[in-house]
């Protein structure tokens, strides 16, 4: 019989704001993060903003980073270190008092450490040829290494490893370590994702595949989901990060819960390496193996965090997809995508979003879908899609929906305890 899973720490590192209290605070009121790049020069470039964590130093940490501790680290890596740490101070664990071989990492990234590939390189094609690489070029780089650190801050000693599958990554870390739980292998899992690609060559990358808005008169708003003139995704970087816990386990020490997890999706579009399938037979098929997982009714489920990222084709897929899936029951649930305000976060956005819907269960209350101006005709906008404002609401159960490119689908599902 499986044991129960629950979340009973959170962190997030985010353009919304640098914790938890900031992030829900902006979330709620429906603040946009988009900015003009700081963090290189975007004259040639097609895409010009994006939602950069702002106001971030790691100066401000100096119980997680020293001097030389910095230096090991990619910017995807520190992000991960803050949520993680933010989510152990909240869950009230103290780890120095636990069996190590009971608590593990598993830790997303879609991309990884791209900034520190690229200054790599760059600094040896730009140089006379000789090869000088630092010692800690590939241990910054690699997109398990921040698992790597986190562990070793802590002492875990558990399953530790990273998930990579574009932007579904951090869900299904989050999908494994309930899983490792549920079956008995640990008690604790710390979990999430992190991204940091906001550089010449993730811009320059995803604007090659025009999956990037270019609105940059207009980059408050250019993240619209379900809006008829959206044309793109704006990129975000930061990252989310949860404490994992067997429910006894976290019962007999008072620790605060935020929800349980009840069950978890995964599938493949098997149909094109960018686009999402036509059809959302692989988003059906990821919700619909969620919902079984739980053994729940369609019906129970109030609210959806939806990938919903602004693309053109992405929106249109993921709506019909929900409503395949619910039927009548679409019309009465709460949906949004907060991806309007916080951008893209790539292999963070499961868990940051998952982040969301735990807030939104807290708050009883749902994030809005900011920036819609024009309807869609291939849009129906009988479902609540929690336009402009934020909606009071009793949220008992919620669903968190990420796919990524390779037709990767990942769902996880929330219940209020």
């Amino acid at each position: 019989m499986y044991k129960r899973v629950v979340i009973t720490g959170i962190g997030a590192i985010t353009p919304l704001g640098n914790n938890i209290k900031e992030f829900s605070d902006n979330l709620f009121a429906g603040k946009s993060g988009a900015a003009p790049i700081t963090h290189f020069d975007t004259t040639k470039f097609k895409t010009k903003f994006a939602c950069e964590v702002k106001g971030f130093d790691v100066a401000d940490y100096p119980d997680i980073f020293d001097r030389k501790e910095v230096r090991k680290h990619d910017r995807y890596s520190l992000f991960a270190m803050v949520a993680s740490q933010e989510a152990v101070i909240d869950s009230g664990l103290d780890f120095k008092s636990i069996d190590p071989n009971s608590a593990g990492v598993i830790w997303a990234s879609g991309i990884g450490g791209i900034g520190t590939f690229f200054e790599e390189v760059k600094g040896y094609v730009l140089g006379d040829g000789t090869p000088r690489f630092s010692p800690f070029f590939v241990p910054k780089m690699i997109s398990d290494i921040a698992a790597g650190h986190i562990s070793i801050r802590h002492g875990l000693r558990g399953p530790n490893y990273a998930t990579v599958s574009a932007c579904a990554s951090s869900n299904n870390a989050i999908i494994d370590a309930f899983n490792l739980i549920r079956m008995g292998k640990v008690n604790i899992m710390v979990t999430g994702g992190s991204e940091a690609a906001i550089n010449e060559a993730g811009i320059g990358g995803f604007n090659a595949s025009q999956a990037l808005s270019t609105r940059n008169e207009h980059y408050l708003t250019a993240s619209r989901p379900f809006d008829k003139t959206r044309d793109g995704f704006v990129m975000g970087e930061g990252a989310g990060g949860l404490i994992l816990e067997e429910y006894e386990h976290a019962k007999v020490r008072g620790a605060k819960i935020y929800a349980e997890i009840i069950g978890g999706g995964m599938s493949g579009d098997a149909y094109h390496m960018t686009a999402p399938h036509p059809e959302g037979l692989g988003a059906i098929a990821v919700m619909e193996q969620a919902i079984k997982d739980a053994g729940l009714s369609p019906e129970k489920i109030d609210y959806i965090n939806v990938h919903g990222t602004s693309t053109p084709l992405g929106d249109i897929a993921e709506l019909n997809a929900v409503k395949k899936v619910f039927g009548e029951q679409a019309y009465s649930m709460s949906i949004s995508s907060t991806k309007s305000m916080t951008g893209h976060l790539l292999g963070a956005a499961g868990a940051v979003e998952t982040i969301v819907c735990l807030l939104a269960m807290q708050k009883n209350a749902v994030p809005p879908t900011i920036n819609f101006q024009e309807k869609d005709e291939q849009i129906d906008y009988k479902l609540n899609l929690t336009l402009n404002q934020a909606q009071e609401k009793e949220i008992k159960v919620a669903l968190n929906n990420v796919f990524g490119f390779g037709g990767h689908n990942a769902s996880v599902l929330l219940k209020k305890i």
